[in-house]
């Protein structure tokens, strides 16, 4: 299952528009926080995909029922440029654990890149909602490789939720075919149709992580 949010009318549209923005990129902190703006969003959306169960509330006046999420739901992030993201869906699944895993291209000499994953944290994922984010899906190759060590160290989730702000076509296709298709869903707010050919997206919005934290060396 493919949601594309940003084919809609809504605020979502204003907050991508501003990340894609390279004079808006200027300012971190507001990089930071409309990532964590659409974070939020998407989890309110995701949120009517889950399983509820009915809760007794009192109230200063009485009791009333009310329905509440019973899924257990794990929030995972690829390091460092995700955190924002993973802190606007925790910002709605405030009780959530979560798990983080380092994945980072490593190019080589005739262009091409390897990614490498050098620590993971990852607790129990049997029969829990993993919710897997990061703003870039370009290739796909990393969500794969991250989503591979997410289940070698915590087990096969219920059901995994991929979050993504820009996506590129080739990645969402490698995404259909590499990922349990019976137990995914992508959450996107963009698909762009270009990836140039060190793997970034076009027009994309740049590198994410410089965007959010500064240039690396």
């Amino acid at each position: 299952m493919i949601h594309i949010l940003g084919k809609e009318n809504t605020i979502l549209n204003k907050f991508i528009a501003q990340v894609r923005d390279r004079n808006i990129q200027l300012d971190s902190m507001r990089f930071r926080r409309n990532i964590e703006r659409i974070g939020e969003i998407m989890s309110y959306e995701i949120s009517k995909t889950l399983s509820y169960q009915s809760q007794l509330v009192e109230t200063p006046l009485g009791e009333v029922q009310m329905e509440i999420v019973s899924d257990k739901v794990v929030v995972a992030t690829v390091l460092r440029a995700g955190l924002p993201l993973q802190q606007g869906v925790l910002n709605y699944f405030d009780d959530a654990e979560c798990a983080f895993v380092s994945a980072y291209r490593k190019n080589k000499k005739d262009g091409t890149f390897k990614i490498n994953v050098e620590y993971v944290s990852c607790g129990d994922l049997e029969g829990k909602v993993l919710i897997l984010v990061d703003p870039m899906l370009a290739t796909g190759q990393s969500l794969r490789l991250v989503y591979d060590t997410l289940v070698a160290h915590g087990g096969e989730p219920l059901h995994t939720h991929v979050v993504s702000v820009i996506a590129s076509e080739q990645g969402v296709e490698y995404a259909e075919r590499h990922l349990p298709s019976k137990s995914t869903t992508l959450w996107l707010g963009a698909v762009d149709a270009e990836l140039t050919s060190k793997a970034y997206i076009v027009p994309g919005i740049g590198d994410a992580g410089d965007l959010c934290y500064g240039k690396k060396l």
